[in-house]
């Protein structure tokens, strides 16, 4: 591939492997990389490396489960719940990697490929690129343009792709579908939107933080759009995929659900809004379940409502040690302390929120 040996001639690229020694062979690298003929090949020899990097210095263990409800030969629309930028779906592809599945494409926003090489590595790992900025008309073409391709990859070229269950990252703590994202998914068959997402293989994916890497920079977030539409700065985008990769996550644990097919299919629903309605929670149902609660949301979801309903799940010595560290996350220089404070305990408490009430639907 010729952007793979493009890549290797850019000096900005050679130099930032170099940081990830021993988890990435610089020397082995240069033997080899002329050989890459693949995506695969590349994310074998130098993208496994650096999310190994990652989970090795940046976490305190990542967990897999649901590997099994998947098939080798068979192609998936995985749709995540959101957390972090890179992260979520770099784990997704690193353990296809080691256990020998074929990697999936990966849909990103055109605003998070900003700079030249972030754009050339986006190529060279089957990103697909979701156009942010376009007006109405536009965007309703490339919507239908987007569901036709989803189809195709999936159906004519086998190849799965990660997408989004919403545009950007959940800032609240509470993982919600979009229904316009799912509707999408539908238009390459608009007559008929329950066999169309039926025949997409819909399998949702749940990644869960015990600490969020970006829990600062979302709750500053929060706080100044409290009065109005937040004003990205130049740049902030690139800083919370470097917050996000190299912040302290603490466990990790990733879970691939169940496909989708049986249930999208059994749905007796004839109003194409209803349908979509009820594949939303589908989605939402699966992630819910398969969101794993730490003690970091259970000491946060008792101290909201001064409480110790969950205390059971904690011990004093882990409530001190979160309490404290939601107090350094706490002290910016543009928002109150007390502000910052409420908002970050609302990112960790709102997931038992969401588990619960699930639970208590059924």
């Amino acid at each position: 591939m010729v952007a793979i040996q493009d890549i290797f001639q850019k000096e900005e690229f050679v130099n930032a492997l170099t940081l990830f020694e021993p988890y990435i062979s610089m020397q082995k690298v240069r033997e080899e990389y002329l050989s890459y003929r693949s995506t695969y090949d590349f994310q074998l020899g130098v993208a496994k490396g650096f999310v190994d990097y990652f989970i090795h210095q940046t976490t305190a263990g990542v967990s897999l489960k649901g590997l099994e409800n998947i098939q080798k030969d068979k192609a998936y629309l995985f749709v995540g719940n959101h957390r972090d930028i890179v992260f979520d779906t770099a784990l997704l592809q690193y353990y296809f990697m080691v256990n020998r599945y074929a990697t999936s494409r990966i849909a990103i926003g055109d605003n998070l490929l900003s700079h030249p090489l972030l754009e050339i590595i986006g190529k060279i790992n089957k990103m697909i690129t979701v156009n942010r900025s376009l007006s109405l008309r536009e965007k309703l073409a490339n919507y239908k343009q987007m569901s036709e391709y989803i189809y195709y990859s999936i159906h004519q070229e086998l190849q799965s792709i990660w997408i989004a269950q919403r545009n950007g990252r959940t800032k609240d703590g509470i993982d919600q579908t979009q229904q316009g994202l799912v509707k999408m998914f539908s238009m390459y068959h608009a007559k008929s939107p329950r066999e169309a997402l039926a025949q997409l293989h819909i399998v949702p994916v749940t990644v869960s933080y015990e600490y969020e890497p970006c829990d600062k920079l979302k709750a500053r977030e929060l706080a100044l759009s409290e009065n109005g539409v937040y004003e990205k700065t130049e740049g902030e985008d690139f800083e919370s995929i470097k917050q996000g990769l190299f912040g302290q996550k603490g466990k990790v644990i990733l879970t691939i659900g169940t496909p989708l097919d049986r249930e999208i299919s059994e749905i007796t629903e004839t109003d194409p809004k209803k349908i979509i309605e009820q594949v939303c929670l589908l989605i939402d149902s699966q992630i819910f379940k398969n969101y794993h609660l730490f003690a970091s949301n259970y000491i946060a979801a008792d101290y909201i409502e001064s409480s110790t309903q969950h205390a059971r799940h904690y011990s004093t010595t882990e409530k001190a040690s979160f309490l404290n560290y939601i107090e350094k996350q706490s002290a910016i220089q543009d928002v109150p302390i007390d502000k910052m404070k409420n908002y970050l305990l609302h990112i960790y408490a709102n997931p038992v929120k969401m588990v619960l009430e699930d639970l208590n639907k059924k």
